[in-house]
């Protein structure tokens, strides 16, 4: 694909290196960013006997920054301007996943002998064995699923009386669970990593023992800059992590032709291996379950219960017996979740769709209802004519109303505005979503779904896809605070 990565490694560091905790002993050390990962970061580098008290930079907004001198650390300086100039200056940032390695200062800082990492790369290198593995240890990435296929690993895992940890960019820093307690470690590590965080595993010169990919499609543009350089990044976790397995959906595109010489390869969605036919579950030639009963609406959460699987299977363990447990997964919240009927309509919160592919996916759902369906966000340059183009094409999907909304809103319904009237849906356009809640609704009068699936990330009027699924769960009359836990989080 031919971009290069930025030069991530001053010459004093070798690329693959690994960056422990003690290898930041003496060093000038800087966090960047604030939220859980960075404040995570900061509890475990004051947690370490050898960087209790030494001296570290954190750089974060003004909002943030009186709140991190209350913490009362007095080796601790606070800093609103990340500057080139500034970074360079420092041996290692420890930077949030959110922040681009991209971005202009830090490529200087970068070039000027600057070593930018994660907390990932910090936990893999804190958990290495001698042969340089993070043993029993599983790390799901894809452009979507990778959430659902975590937390179906570690429930099934759990199910099958194994001790294991739930962590990652699924909302539990890795940092966080830095020392369980060495009387309970768990036997397994369910990972979630975002294509923020999957170059962390590269530049830790630790190798996961087991890594999946769910998918790879375009997300994240404005972060990584292009979409060769998204799918560069996403897939560095096997190219560049080597596995001892990778795990792959052979049924995408950019995967079933991913060659890895470090690693043995698991298929999962073909004949060969764990994979669906209709609504059953088989595994090779093995019918298994019907799936139909399952807490996972549409058929891609349902390729994520074979992802699982064939990790499991990875592992060295059985995983026929465990697929049954299934039946008792409490769906992820802000994934095509219910928060039931009200008025006759059925609102769904799918708060965390943040492409056109995820929107098409969620109306899979729900073929042969009526639907209005909520999209639009920030604007980050994606391709809406996939979109588009189902939304004039495959009747059984389209729903009766499309709301348009956010920066990208009216960019998309100038696509739409053709099809309307010939495809038999009503378009509207809104400029909130409240507004777009209300318009829903009258479109509905009183029958169907109301789905918020919205195709684009929520910057601008919200902090994250969380916000705005608790914004959404509030305009339907429900309890932001019931539906958003997440279940399993940690060691269990």
């Amino acid at each position: 694909m031919g971009t290069a990565f930025p030069p991530r490694f001053g010459s004093d560091w070798v690329r693959g290196s690994r960056t422990s905790f003690s290898a930041l002993d003496g060093r000038k050390v800087a966090l960047w960013g604030w939220g859980l990962e960075g404040r995570a970061a900061h509890a475990a580098l004051r947690a370490s006997l050898r960087l209790a008290h030494q001296p570290l930079t954190v750089f974060c907004t003004e909002r943030e920054a009186e709140g991190i001198r209350a913490l009362g650390d007095p080796a601790l300086t606070v800093e609103t301007e990340a500057s080139a100039d500034r970074l360079s200056t420092f041996d290692v940032v420890i930077k949030s996943p959110g922040i681009s390695p991209y971005r202009p200062e830090a490529m200087a800082a970068s070039e000027r002998g600057t070593r930018f990492i994660g907390g990932t790369a910090l936990w893999f290198a804190d958990h290495a064995d001698d042969a340089g593995f993070v043993r029993n240890a599983v790390c799901v990435t894809g452009t979507k699923g990778k959430s659902t296929t975590t937390a179906l690993l570690a429930h099934l895992l759990r199910a099958g009386g194994h001790r294991t940890a739930l962590a990652g960019n699924i909302g539990l820093p890795l940092l966080d669970v830095l020392g369980p307690p060495p009387a309970l470690p768990p036997a397994y590590w369910a990972i979630e990593l975002s294509s923020y965080q999957t170059g962390d595993v590269a530049a830790s010169g630790v190798r996961p023992e087991v890594a999946v990919v769910t998918n790879v499609f375009p997300e994240h543009l404005d972060w990584h800059g292009s979409e060769d350089r998204y799918v560069e990044d996403k897939l560095r976790l096997v190219v560049e992590g080597r596995p001892r397995i990778a795990v792959l959906n052979a049924a995408d595109p950019r995967l079933s032709v991913l060659r890895l010489p470090d690693s043995e390869v698991r298929w999962y969605g073909s004949e060969e291996g764990w994979h669906l036919r209709g609504d059953i579950l088989h595994r090779g030639d093995q019918r298994v379950l019907d799936t139909s009963p399952l807490p996972l609406p549409g058929r891609h959460n349902r390729g994520n219960l074979c992802a699982a699987l064939t990790a499991i299977e990875a592992l060295g363990l059985e995983a026929v017996p465990l697929a049954a447990a299934a039946t008792d997964f409490r769906p992820l919240p802000h994934r095509l979740q219910s928060l039931g009927v009200r008025g006759g309509i059925e609102y769904v919160n799918d708060s965390i769709s943040t492409t056109p592919h995820a929107t098409l996916a969620a109306l899979d759902c729900f073929a042969g209802r009526r639907v209005a369906v909520l999209v639009g966000g920030h604007d980050r340059g994606l391709d809406w004519s996939v979109f588009v183009d189902a939304m004039r094409a495959e009747a059984t999907r389209t729903p009766v109303a499309i709301v348009t909304m956010g920066q990208n809103g009216p960019r998309i319904a100038a696509l739409l505005r053709p099809q309307a009237g010939k495809a038999g849906f009503d378009l509207r356009e809104a400029d909130t979503l409240e507004s777009a809640v209300v318009a829903a609704r009258e479109c509905l009068d009183g029958n169907g779904v109301l789905l918020l699936s919205p195709g684009a990330p929520s910057f601008g009027p919200y902090r994250d896809y969380v916000a705005r699924g608790r914004h959404f769960a509030e305009l339907a009359g429900s309890d932001p605070d019931a539906i958003s836990s997440i279940p399993g989080l940690g060691i269990g």
